[in-house]
């Protein structure tokens, strides 16, 4: 593969999505298996890196799959849960948002505007 093209491509689409660019960690391991593409982000980005029923990061492995099948790689994403993090029945998982004084979902348009595409 040419190296590390599906890193560069992740850190892309991640610091694009999140709040917080600057906490985004990516290490990038290759083995008998493929690549393994780590991935660490601030506490309050988990819920857009992951996204409602887990779409978005859904839609962010099958984009690194594209990206690998172009360089013959099979390329996996690990998303690394932040310390203190919720884990998946954790504190609020099924509050709602307001009660969790988390902020309002964005429309589709107003969510591309941020990112200034």
């Amino acid at each position: 593969m040419t190296q590390e093209r599906d890193q560069e491509f992740l850190e892309f689409v991640i610091k694009a999505l999140v709040d917080n660019p600057n906490d985004v960690k990516i290490t990038r391991t290759v083995d008998e298996m493929g690549v393994l593409l780590t991935l660490i982000v601030h506490r309050d980005d988990m819920g857009k890196v992951i996204g409602r029923s887990g779409n978005t990061a859904k839609a962010v492995r099958t984009l690194l799959r594209v990206v690998g099948m172009k360089y013959n790689a099979r390329v996996n994403l690990k998303i690394e849960e932040p310390e203190g993090g919720r884990g998946p029945m954790g504190a609020g998982a099924d509050t709602p948002r307001e009660s969790q004084n988390l902020p309002a979902t964005k429309t589709v348009d107003e969510a591309m505007a941020d990112l200034k595409l």
